[in-house]
């Protein structure tokens, strides 16, 4: 079988949030989240491709990367293993946006799951915010 790409964009909106949680110096409007099917690889879920400085220069554009989600292994994972692997994925991608990458050996499980505690934080954190600081109507008191 042949692989086949769909757009995730069932993802676009969690990808949004992470990286603007974690990962400021992504531009969002410079990464595509897609969907494979059919490919034969093994163990891998998901992966980051780069468009690399030789590409960037002959089409006169800056850094682009895709995340690639790997239908059905990154479909059957939790949504919290789904977050964890998006966090990933975007821990490839280096600060200077500039078409590079960042290897395994700093993006590894130890690290993902920093990074994954400090979005949950954060989370939490603007949640409460929004929903108990904002548009929050008068309450009337018994005093």
């Amino acid at each position: 079988m042949k692989i086949k790409y769909e757009p995730a964009e069932d993802l676009q909106k969690i990808f949004d949030e992470i990286a603007l949680l974690l990962f400021p110096h992504v531009q969002r409007d410079s990464v595509a989240i897609i969907r494979s099917f059919g490919s034969k690889s093994r163990r891998t879920i998901a992966r980051c491709h780069a468009l690399g400085k030789a590409m960037q220069f002959g089409m006169k554009r800056k850094g682009f990367y895709v995340i690639e989600v790997i239908n059905p292994r990154f479909d059957r994972l939790s949504n919290k293993d789904k977050i964890k692997t998006l966090i990933h994925e975007l821990m490839h991608i280096p600060k200077g946006f500039g078409g590079g990458f960042i290897h395994h050996n700093y993006v590894n499980e130890e690290n993902v799951e920093i990074e994954y505690e400090k979005y949950i934080n954060l989370k939490v954190g603007t949640e409460f915010k929004r929903e108990n600081f904002e548009d929050k109507k008068e309450e009337k008191r018994w005093w």
